[in-house]
């Protein structure tokens, strides 16, 4: 007995120092990155604004960018604090201490990147800014990037939404019936490979505001996968399911949206998960051509002026937002297909 509560405390002592070495070393990168920011600060100025302020501790690209660094450490520093606190020691810690050497490649890139860019100007000019650089780009536009953000967002969101609708319907009909299977299906892989840009001209000139036309656009982007899936998982689905269903007396509307559709759940969310790749680069490339907002025309206009730290910045933005949108996506899909838990590794 005594050397099986030996040999547990000695496990539990190995994952506790583990756990401060993948904690310390998650740091590591973001600390040199924040030490190089400090004592070799970029030449490069930011023009002062009302939001050059933040907390009042960022009143250049140079501040700001340190500031992001700080606020990284403090999130990675206590991600293992609240799920040791919360009991929650799951699979959540578990990835926590399996991606530390990922995060201090991201701080020690970082770092070479200020270095290369901001300090040393070795990186060609005005084409590749360093991080610091970057960062006064929200200092100095913080306004104007927010407003194009929302804008993105809001036409993102309403292709989206009529896009996953038509996509899901049209699947379920195709799936479904055979004679629409017979006519449409066809119809559907022939026009749904073709780009959506290559519409473009044709939404211009048939909807009555480029908002309209772009929206349209995205809604060709969400369709054609969505269709194509939600129809393939519909089609798929098992006689035997269908069987027992009309054993317990289910109807067609039953079979339709308790059996079919359940059955083609995660047909939809890989349809949804590629459309929004697709629908997240035509939103960009309709804005640069038409739009009056947007991170697409940001970057137009900004590199009218060759003022390519603003291009990055709305590339920043960018990424961000698609990494929160796909987040949100694999939310949704994993409460949706709950019951697959334990069913497929």
């Amino acid at each position: 007995m005594s050397v099986v509560l030996a040999s547990r405390k000695g496990a539990i002592a190995r994952s506790r120092v583990k756990q401060c070495v993948a904690w310390c070393f998650t740091l590591l990168g973001f600390a040199v990155a924040l030490a190089v920011a400090i004592v070799a600060p970029s030449p490069a100025k930011a023009a002062t604004t009302p939001y050059d302020l933040v907390f009042g501790l960022v009143g250049s690209g140079n501040g700001l960018y340190a500031f992001m660094l700080v606020v990284l450490m403090v999130c990675y520093s206590l991600t293992p604090i609240i799920a040791l606190v919360s009991g929650r020691k799951g699979a959540g810690l578990e990835r926590y201490l399996a991606r530390y050497p990922f995060r201090i490649a991201v701080g020690l890139a970082l770092c070479l990147w200020n270095v290369l860019g901001d300090v040393f100007e070795i990186l060609p000019r005005p084409f590749f800014p360093g991080p610091a650089q970057i960062a006064g780009a929200f200092l100095e536009d913080s306004a104007f990037i927010l407003h194009n953000t929302l804008y993105s967002l809001r036409l993102f969101a309403v292709g989206f939404i009529v896009g996953v609708f038509f996509g899901v319907s049209t699947g379920i009909i195709i799936g479904w019936f055979a004679k629409a299977y017979y006519w449409v299906f066809p119809v559907l892989k022939i026009t749904g490979v073709i780009p959506a840009v290559a519409w473009m001209p044709f939404a211009l000139t048939s909807f009555p505001t480029p908002f309209a036309a772009a929206a349209f656009l995205i809604v060709i982007c969400e369709w054609f996968p969505i269709a194509f899936l939600t129809a393939q998982g519909v089609r798929s689905t098992p006689k035997q399911l269908y069987e027992a269903a009309r054993t317990l007396g289910a109807g067609q509307r039953t079979l339709v949206f308790r059996v079919a559709v359940p059955h083609a759940l995660p047909n939809i969310f890989t349809g949804i998960s590629t459309a929004n790749a697709y629908a997240f680069a035509t939103l960009v490339m309709s804005e640069m051509m038409g739009q009056p907002g947007g991170l697409g025309y940001y970057i137009n206009s900004s590199k009218v002026w060759s003022a390519y730290y603003k291009v990055f910045a709305a590339i920043v933005v960018m990424a961000i937002l698609f990494s929160l949108i796909l987040k949100i996506t694999e939310r949704v899909q994993r409460h949706a297909l709950r019951w697959q838990r334990g069913l497929i590794q």
